[in-house]
């Protein structure tokens, strides 16, 4: 992961993102999704963007698959919000980058 993106796992999902102090905007993502390779640059622009006051990560479905069964992720890419443990509608993975601060709470 380059930048500011955080590599979620099944393992630290509940501490890095459901326990988290911050916001948390997750990619669920597949490295054989050609459109998950299109927004790439979209949420490392946004981790850049955002340091300190939300985390942007990523968690491969194909090796982490529990969190996306979870939260009944049935195609990717998908991004999600979870602020205090809740999570938000899932995004559009055309979502612009004004949606995703503002679920954020950025706005």
């Amino acid at each position: 992961m380059a930048g500011q993106v955080t590599e979620f796992t099944d393992a630290n999902f509940e501490t890095e993102v459901l326990k988290s102090d911050h916001p948390v905007l997750v990619d669920f993502w597949a490295p054989w999704c050609g459109p998950c390779r299109m927004i790439a640059p979209m949420v490392e622009e946004l981790a850049n963007e955002n340091k300190g006051s939300f985390k942007i990560g990523k968690i491969n479905i194909d090796e982490h698959p529990g969190a996306a069964q979870n939260y009944g992720v049935n195609s990717i890419p998908t991004l999600i919000v979870f602020k205090g443990g809740n999570r938000s509608r899932p995004l559009c993975w055309r979502a612009a980058q004004e949606p995703v601060a503002a679920s954020a709470g950025r706005r």
